[in-house]
């Protein structure tokens, strides 16, 4: 795909929907003295990401978040492999088959990444400055001049004084550092944004002072968000709608205040219900057993080892994502029998 087709892409409002996964299996494949090895991290995922909309997933560790997100973003490396399924973005149809020269088009102008841990962004060697300059000012069609005008102007978006730009990224707090990671990210005013753990190792001050930063981008420059995180007060302070990751499948969805007020499926109910709650000292009971290996799952549904409600069908037998009530989704025989 040339860069004119994706930029006549991008101009047509005629759908709501910016992302669409289908049906999405990514496997990791190795082989060690002759032995296949398969981590089944993604297997069989269906979800819609609508314009301007933050859409949060969660989960626990190893629930296959982060290679669902390198998927989408089509950052992939082995042994990581595509089973099944596809990625379509608004402006990117079949993103999974496009050439690398396209794909280096792509981002940062319609996508673009928000990785965990901001010193991984910046090189420490080099300035802040330097560091826009290699990564955006060439997807920007403007002068070096107007480059630098654009530049302290987006900064003074996110409440970033630019004289940042001067310093290194040792010498800036981690909330800063922080700032000028989305700053980076947002530049380039991209369709869509993966947030993959943005308030990692802040305090709660600063993390909520980033989250409301990346609420407001996302408001004036009416991008879609997909939000990535194991903290599910982070998703009830931004996202729109949640959808709940287990064993790298999406096992419930819906509004996010329609998921804490009344969770259906079990692992979900769990983990609404551990939450703390202020002047509530209750003491809080833990779930039975461990998340399963995906190098080895469960046949049936993946939670029904540890889940209060299992049937003898959830052994043998994948629930179907179900629809029980507007925009909520649940794939749990329990609820939906």
């Amino acid at each position: 795909m040339k860069s004119k087709d994706v930029n006549s892409i991008k101009s047509d409002h005629q759908s709501d929907t910016v992302l669409s996964v289908q049906g999405l299996k990514a496997y990791y494949r190795t082989t060690h003295f002759g032995v296949n090895r398969e981590v089944k991290a993604v297997d069989g995922v269906d979800f819609q990401v609508q314009r301007n909309e933050i859409y949060g997933l969660a989960g626990e560790s190893s629930s296959g978040k982060t290679t669902l997100i390198k998927t989408i973003a089509a950052a992939l490396k082995p042994p990581l492999e595509i089973i099944a399924g596809r990625v379509d973005f608004a402006f990117a149809p079949d993103i999974l088959k496009m050439q690398s020269s396209d794909l280096d088009d792509l981002r940062w102008r319609h996508l673009s990444y928000i990785v965990q841990g901001s010193m991984s962004v910046f090189n420490p060697v080099r300035r802040i400055r330097q560091s826009f300059v290699d990564f955006a000012f060439r997807h920007i069609n403007k002068s070096r001049p107007e480059f630098d005008k654009l530049l302290d102007a987006h900064l003074a978006r996110v409440k970033l004084d630019p004289g940042i730009l001067n310093a290194y990224p040792h010498e800036l707090s981690g909330g800063m550092r922080q700032r000028a990671t989305i700053a980076l990210a947002t530049i380039c005013r991209p369709d869509f944004i993966i947030a993959d753990e943005p308030t990692t190792a802040l305090d709660v001050i600063v993390q909520k002072n980033v989250l409301d930063m990346i609420k407001e981008i996302q408001k004036e420059m009416r991008s879609s968000v997909l939000l990535v995180t194991h903290d599910l007060g982070v998703h009830a302070h931004v996202a729109d709608r949640l959808g709940i990751m287990y064993a790298g499948r999406i096992v419930e969805e819906g509004p996010t205040q329609t998921l804490f007020r009344n969770p259906r499926h079990p692992y979900t109910t769990h983990l609404i219900s551990s939450l703390p709650r202020i002047g509530d000292d209750t003491m809080r009971k833990g779930l039975e057993g461990a998340p399963p290996s995906l190098a080895s799952p469960p046949n049936g549904c993946r939670f029904h080892p540890r889940c209060p409600l299992a049937m003898e069908r959830c052994r043998h037998e994948v629930p179907a994502m179900t629809t029980i009530g507007t925009e909520h989704r649940v794939a749990c025989f329990a609820i939906t029998t």
